[in-house]
C-alpha cells in the first residue's frame, strides 16, 4: 500500500484528492493536515464524504510514516513550506501549486503532464502538477508541436468554472455575481502561459510564436472548455492521424472526431480533444474537469506512475453527463 499524507486538505482540490484516494485500491491516507480544521471530521468539511470516511484533520506532520505527500497549497506557499520544514529524502512530493513548474537551476521538480513526459515522471522524486488551464490547452496543442507544425501565434479562448478560484469566497465568486454572468480576467497575462510555452518548446525548440490567451470566468462550478486556433495548411485526414497517433497510448486523453462538450468530462480524469480544419485555419477544442484532470486526478495519475502502478488505477470515474 502507498502511504499518503495530504497538506492543505480543506480546499476543493484537497476534497477531490481525498475522495479519489479513499477509493483507490492501493493507497492508505495516513494524515490530512489542516491548521484551521484540526480535529474536525473530514466529512464535516467535505460533505460529499459522509458515510465514506471517519478520518479527521490533524495539525501534525508525521512525514516519517508516509511514502508520498501531496501539497494542496495556494501558489507561493509550497516553496515557503519547504524552506521551513524538513521532509525525509525517501518521501516523494506532488505539488499542486505553480511554484516549481518552470525549469530553473536547482529545481529538481519534474513537470507532471504524463502525455508530455511519462517516463521522466516515473523516475522522479518531486512532481510539479500542471495548472488546470495549462493542462487543457497543452493537450490540445502538443500533437501539433511534436510535429513542428505550430509556426506562428496560437490564439486561445478558455472558460473555467468557479471552483478554479478556490474555496475562499471573493466578490467575484459568490452566487449573486457569478450566476448568469461571464467575464474575462488576466487577458494575455495569465500565469499558466509560461508553462504552456515551456512544454511546446520542449517538443519544438524552434517555436517562436506567442500564446495569445483570453481566460473567461464561467457561471458553472467545474470544468474547462478551451478553443485554440492556428493557421495551418494540412488536410483533415492528416490532422486526425496526428492526434490519434499522439494519444494512442494515453489512458485519459482521447481524440474524438465528433464535436465535444464539457459534460462529457466533468467528474472524470479525461481530456477530450477535437480538431477541425476550417478554410486556412485549424480549430482545436479541448475540455477537462479543472479539479480532476486539472488538479487532483492528474496528481493521482502521477502518483501511480511514481510507484509503478497502472496509470489509471483508482481513476475510473463516471462523467456527470445526463
Amino acid at each position: 500500500m502507498i502511504k499518503v499524507g495530504i497538506l492543505g486538505g480543506a480546499g476543493y482540490t484537497g476534497g477531490e484528492l481525498i475522495r479519489i484516494l479513499i477509493n483507490h485500491p492501493n493507497t492508505e491516507i495516513v494524515f490530512v493536515n489542516s491548521e484551521s480544521n484540526a480535529g474536525n471530521l473530514i466529512a464535516d468539511v467535505h460533505e460529499g464524504l459522509y458515510g465514506e470516511t471517519d478520518l479527521r484533520f490533524t495539525s501534525e506532520l508525521p512525514f516519517d510514516n508516509v511514502d508520498v505527500v501531496f501539497f494542496c497549497f495556494g501558489h507561493g506557499k509550497s516553496e515557503a513550506f519547504l524552506k521551513e520544514h524538513n521532509i525525509p529524502e525517501h518521501v516523494k512530493i506532488i505539488d499542486f501549486a505553480q511554484d516549481f513548474r518552470l525549469k530553473d537551476e536547482g529545481n529538481d521538480f519534474v513537470y507532471g503532464l504524463p502525455e508530455l513526459q511519462r517516463d521522466k515522471i516515473r523516475n522522479a522524486q518531486h512532481i510539479a502538477n500542471p495548472g488546470c488551464f495549462a493542462t487543457c490547452i497543452q493537450l490540445g496543442l502538443l500533437p501539433l508541436a511534436a510535429k513542428k507544425l505550430l509556426k506562428g501565434n496560437v490564439y486561445i479562448n478558455a472558460i473555467t468554472g468557479s471552483t478554479g478560484a478556490g474555496v475562499k469566497p471573493t466578490a467575484k465568486t459568490h452566487f449573486s455575481w457569478r450566476s448568469g454572468n461571464i467575464s474575462i480576467y488576466k487577458a494575455f497575462h495569465h500565469q499558466h502561459v509560461p508553462e504552456i510555452k515551456q512544454s511546446i518548446c520542449q517538443l519544438d525548440p524552434q517555436f517562436s510564436g506567442n500564446i495569445e490567451f483570453l481566460p473567461y470566468r464561467g457561471d458553472f462550478p467545474r470544468g474547462i472548455f478551451a478553443t485554440e486556433m492556428i493557421y495551418l495548411d494540412i488536410t483533415q485526414q492528416e490532422i486526425d492521424d496526428i492526434y490519434t497517433d499522439f494519444y494512442s497510448d494515453s489512458p485519459f486523453t482521447h481524440y474524438v472526431t465528433n464535436e465535444i462538450d464539457m459534460k462529457q468530462v466533468v467528474n472524470t480524469n479525461k481530456c477530450l480533444v477535437h480538431a477541425k480544419r476550417i478554410d486556412d485555419k485549424i480549430l482545436i477544442t479541448s475540455c477537462i474537469d479543472n479539479l480532476l484532470k486539472g488538479a487532483a486526478g492528474q496528481a493521482v495519475e502521477n502518483m501511480n506512475l511514481l510507484f509503478g502502478r497502472s496509470e489509471d488505477e483508482g481513476l475510473h470515474l463516471k462523467a456527470i453527463g445526463f
